[in-house]
C-alpha cells in the first residue's frame, strides 16, 4: 500500500476485468490493498477457534477449494472483502487521500436539537459505487467459472456492502465554553471493520443453501431445500456443503486440526472435544516468564520483579 501505483507494472497483475478500473483510478489502489490486508486479519481473527481458521487466505490470490468452490467459507470471505473495500475508499474520500472525492455529503434529515451538521463524513456512496465495480470485478473473474458461482459471489459481495451501509451512525463533537456540550457538530461515519466482520460472523452461521435457476424469465438464486425460508438481499449463500475440516484433503481445501491449540475447559468451537473432531489431544506445561510484583516509584515509574509460572498446554492429536 505504500507503493506508488502504476498501470505497466501493477494493474497488470489485476483480472481483466479489474484492469482497466485501475488505470482509472491508480490513486484508490492503496486504499484497496490495505482492505485487503484488513479482510486477512479479521478473517483470521473471526474463526480462529472454529475447524477452518482462515489461513489458506494467506495464499491470495492463489486461493484452494474452500475459498473457490462456493463454500459458505467462500460467502463469508466475498462479503467482508466487498465490505472492507468500500469502507476503505469511503474512509480515503473523508481523509483527503483521494483526489476524486471528498467528504460525503449532509444528510437531508434534519439534525437532533442542540446538534448542526458539519465535519467530514464518511464518503459512503463513492466507497460503494468504486468498490462494487471493483470486487464485482473480481466475481465475474474467470470465463471458466460456472454462472451460478459468479451469481453467488455477487450476491454475497451485495450482502457486504448492505451490512457496511447500515452500519452508518451519526458521530458528534462538543463545543463550548470550559468544556461544556452546548453545540454538538455531527457528521455520519462508518465503524470499524471488526463489527461488520462480527457481524457477517453471524451470516456465515445462518448462510443459505442455493441453487441456481430458472425462475420465469431468468435464473435466480433460491433455496437448495423445498421448506427452507427465501433468500433475502441480507442472506449469506453458498452452493456446496464444506467439509469438516477435521482431516487434511487438498481436493476439498481442508487443511486438518493436527497440532491446533485447543480449550480443555471450553464447550465452545475452541473446545478440545470439538476441535480435535474426537481424536483427542495432547498436553505439555510450558515455563513462562513474566512481570510480577510491580510497584509504583515516586518519580515516575514502575518497577517490577520477573516471575516463572508454568502453563498447561493442549493440543489436537
Amino acid at each position: 500500500s505504500r507503493v506508488a501505483w502504476n498501470e505497466s507494472q501493477h494493474c497488470r497483475l489485476l483480472v481483466p476485468e479489474q484492469l482497466q478500473l485501475c488505470r482509472r483510478h491508480l490513486e484508490a489502489m492503496p486504499s484497496i490493498v490495505r482492505a485487503a490486508r484488513r479482510t486477512q486479519q479479521l478473517c483470521q481473527q473471526s474463526f480462529a477457534d472454529m475447524r477452518w481458521n482462515c489461513s489458506s487466505i494467506q495464499r491470495a490470490p492463489s486461493f484452494g477449494p474452500d475459498l473457490l468452490t462456493g463454500t459458505r467459507e467462500a460467502a463469508f470471505v466475498h462479503a467482508l472483502a466487498a465490505a472492507a473495500v468500500a469502507q476503505s475508499i469511503s474512509r480515503s474520500c473523508a481523509s483527503g487521500e483521494l483526489p476524486r472525492c471528498s467528504c460525503g455529503p449532509a444528510p437531508a434529515e434534519p439534525p437532533a436539537p442542540g446538534s448542526r451538521w458539519g465535519g467530514c463524513g464518511d464518503n459512503l456512496s463513492h466507497g460503494l459505487q468504486l468498490g462494487a465495480a471493483f470486487t464485482d470485478g473480481s466475481a465475474r473473474a474467470g470465463t471458466g467459472a460456472a454462472p451460478g458461482l459468479r451469481a453467488v459471489n455477487r450476491h454475497n459481495g451485495a450482502v457486504g456492502r448492505a451490512v457496511l451501509s447500515d452500519s452508518l451512525d451519526t458521530r458528534c463533537k462538543c463545543h463550548g465554553v470550559s468544556g461544556s456540550c452546548s453545540v454538538k457538530t455531527c457528521w455520519k461515519g462508518l465503524p470499524d471493520l471488526g463489527e461488520i466482520a462480527s457481524d457477517l460472523k453471524s451470516r456465515y452461521l445462518a448462510a443459505l443453501k442455493v441453487t441456481h435457476r430458472l425462475v420465469g424469465p431468468r435464473k435466480q438464486l433460491i433455496p437448495k431445500e423445498g421448506d427452507a425460508r427465501p433468500v433475502t438481499e441480507m442472506d449469506l449463500v453458498y452452493l456446496i456443503s464444506s467439509p469438516d475440516y477435521c482431516t487434511p484433503n487438498p481436493q476439498l481445501g481442508s487443511l486438518g486440526t493436527q497440532d491446533r491449540p485447543c480449550n480443555r475447559s471450553s464447550v465452545g468451537s475452541d473446545s478440545c472435544d470439538l476441535l480435535c473432531c474426537g481424536r483427542g489431544y495432547n498436553t505439555y506445561t510450558e515455563e513462562v516468564q513474566e512481570r510480577c510484583h510491580c510497584r509504583y516509584r515516586w518519580c515516575c515509574s514502575v518497577v517490577c520483579r520477573r516471575c516463572r509460572r508454568s502453563l498447561e498446554r493442549h493440543v489436537c492429536k
